[in-house]
């Protein structure tokens, strides 16, 4: 009825100092993205790249929000804490949302460069504000669906071996490796998700990433290429970044699990990479910039009133 997250429970002398960075990081990931959400609310005329970079936020959000407090109660609590078989779900199951809903976001992100580079004539009709909604419900809805298949398949398993998870949150692969069934067949439906989620929409990111390419290299003009190449750099750097990670940690058999190791890439891939998109679009973002700064300025003008 109920699973034992083991956490950091081995590390006792470290759990003081690992709060405190736990916390701290946590709360300047919350800053960071509540900060670009406010900004881009803030601004009248929102262009695409501004949507998208506000849904892009408010995943990162919610992925800190949905690990992160957990993860900060265990390390209160000696010997690791308890969840439950539905609680357990419920985490995976939003975790597996949001990631799938960020790879969606991102191949959306990615037509929209495509659409401004290489058709910019036609961009204002291509990426109207109805379409960026409609890509936006897409983005979450394919999200939610393909984590709720998951999620069943996955907690229809026997866990028969163990009840106790050694990680931080309810994650897949720890959850797939307390499996007692020792068949293959209980990683099909990661695999599935995996070929959906991460594969399909990098195959459209590549698509459109050649044709981007293919526009830049006929301008002339090597101040143009420099320009047209900028615009697609913080896109790419958060693509590479997610992708990264997320096939390391999912795109492999359950017999290359390593828990220690898979411990400490999820808390780079749950808590550092939330904090640095932010940081990734405010320094290389122009739009994004224009928007913090101009909210930072009204802010300014009401304090001095």
């Amino acid at each position: 009825m109920e699973f034992l997250l083991l956490g950091f429970s081995d590390l006792h002398h470290l759990r003081g100092l690992l709060f405190f960075i736990f916390l701290t990081v946590h709360l300047a990931t919350l800053a960071g993205n509540l900060l670009i959400l406010l900004a881009v609310a803030a601004e009248y005329s929102r262009p695409p790249m501004l949507l998208f970079l506000c849904q892009l936020s408010a995943i990162e959000l919610c992925y800190t929000l949905v690990i992160v407090p957990k993860t900060l109660a265990d390390l209160i609590s000696p010997g690791g804490s308890t969840i439950s078989f539905v609680g357990c779900a419920t985490q995976m199951h939003f975790f597996a949302t949001l990631g799938g809903a960020e790879c969606f976001l991102l191949a959306a992100m990615s037509y929209d460069r495509y659409a401004a580079i290489c058709r910019p004539l036609h961009y204002a009709v291509m990426m109207s504000q109805e379409f960026c909604l409609q890509l936006a419900i897409i983005c979450c809805l394919g999200g939610f669906i393909v984590s709720l298949g998951l999620t069943v398949a996955v907690f229809r398993l026997p866990f028969c071996s163990s009840h106790r998870i050694n990680h931080f949150f309810c994650d897949i692969p720890a959850l797939l490796h307390l499996a007692c069934t020792k068949s293959y067949t209980s990683e099909l439906p990661l695999l599935a998700a995996c070929i959906i989620v991460l594969l399909l929409p990098f195959v459209l990111i590549l698509i459109s990433y050649s044709y981007i390419t293919a526009a830049v290299i006929r301008i002339r003009d090597s101040a143009g290429r420099g320009k047209a190449f900028s615009t697609c750099a913080s896109h790419l750097a958060v693509t590479l970044l997610h992708y990264g990670c997320a096939t390391f940690m999912y795109v492999r058999p359950k017999s290359k699990y390593s828990p220690n190791r898979d411990k400490m890439l999820s808390l780079f891939y749950t808590n550092i990479t939330p904090l640095l998109y932010p940081l990734i679009y405010s320094l290389r973002n122009k739009e994004i910039k224009g928007a913090v700064r101009k909210l930072l300025q009204k802010k300014v003008k009401l304090e001095r009133l």
